[in-house]
């Protein structure tokens, strides 16, 4: 079976335990995660091969984080050791009307200053089928978005199918170069995306024909048309209640065609962060086990994403049979014997 490959940053999390406030805290649970890398983790706990590329600071904190994922099934090893800093979040986990909140602190790290040049991607991409990236990559740095492109036109040139989550962050675009400028070209080079209305205006200027009440499949239709090499547009609608109560249900759009999934309702929510990264995984896996099956891939897309809430951490760990038995409607939480 050919593998996923995915590229990015993979960050240190620290959060206080239970709900604490940061201001409360004396001692901060350890996680990693990166959007990217949290897909590839995803991957592997569903069964499917999967690699990770990225840039970690040559010392314990880098070989601890390749490490972790490494423990989870993901092949490190095209990953390279260079650099002193291993990029950090810290997360307060928030419960009922008050929300979580993350403080970043990943400036100057190790893959903020890889050299592109680093990354063979015809030897990375060799037995693999599948790319995914996501816009916080390019966001971070000249060089990370330069390895990007890399990374997309080897895979075009190779016939691997490209995914992204375009996943704007305005706040992290701070070494001179435009999202807007940069991420166009990059999305070009992509048959899958993650992209919600939001994302499509502020990236690329595409917004929902005035009168239509299909706000999303009007934003697809204009993004499929100004990228042609996009097949699927997908994205998950949220409806918050509280910090502890989410409701969420898939959309597609594939060349034409829509789909969209019954809501699932999640109370309480343990952990929501990676349940963007989830959706994605489980599409791929969708896609690439389920012949191909649009409206099958985005229900256990669907179902992999609500699990997410239920499992502290950035990455989903569940099986794919776990997610079926959710898929066929078991969502009850019963004792499983």
């Amino acid at each position: 079976m050919k593998k996923v490959v995915t590229f990015g940053e993979i960050m240190m999390r620290l959060s206080p335990p239970l709900n604490l406030r940061l201001t409360q805290a004396n001692n901060l649970d350890v996680n990693y995660g990166g959007g990217d890398a949290n897909v590839a983790a995803a991957l592997a706990q569903l069964g499917q091969p999967a690699a990770h590329a990225g840039c970690f600071p040559d010392n314990d904190l880098g070989r601890a984080a390749s490490q972790h994922f490494q423990r989870l099934g993901v092949d490190m090893q095209h990953c390279v050791f260079r650099g002193e800093r291993l990029g950090l979040y810290f997360l307060e986990v928030g419960a009922s009307l008050r929300g979580s909140k993350i403080v970043y602190d990943r400036a100057d790290s190790a893959f903020a200053n890889l050299d592109p040049t680093w990354f063979n991607w015809d030897e990375i991409l060799k037995d693999a089928q599948w790319l995914h990236w996501t816009g916080i990559t390019p966001a971070i740095s000249a060089s990370a978005a330069q390895a990007t492109r890399d990374a997309i036109q080897a895979a075009r040139r190779l016939g691997i199918t490209v995914s992204a989550d375009v996943n704007y962050r305005r706040n992290l675009w701070q070494y001179g170069q435009k999202a807007q400028d940069v991420m166009p070209e990059l999305v070009a080079g992509c048959d899958v995306v993650v992209c919600t209305e939001g994302d499509a205006e502020d990236l690329f200027g595409i917004r929902p024909e005035e009168g239509r009440e299909d706000r999303f499949v009007s934003m697809c239709e204009q993004l499929q048309q100004r990228f042609p090499q996009i097949k699927q547009v997908i994205a998950t609608r949220r409806e918050t209640q509280s910090a502890s109560h989410e409701r969420i249900r898939g959309l597609l759009y594939d060349q034409g065609a829509y789909h969209e999934t019954t809501p699932y309702d999640i109370v309480p929510v343990v952990d929501r962060i990676g349940g963007g990264d989830s959706f994605i995984s489980g599409f791929i896996y969708g896609w690439l086990h389920f012949a191909q099956d649009p409206a099958r891939a985005l229900g256990f897309a669907t179902a992999a994403s609500a699990l997410k809430h239920t499992i502290v951490g950035d990455i989903n760990l569940v099986t794919a049979a776990e997610v079926e038995h959710i898929v066929q409607g078991n969502v009850t939480g019963r004792l499983l014997r």
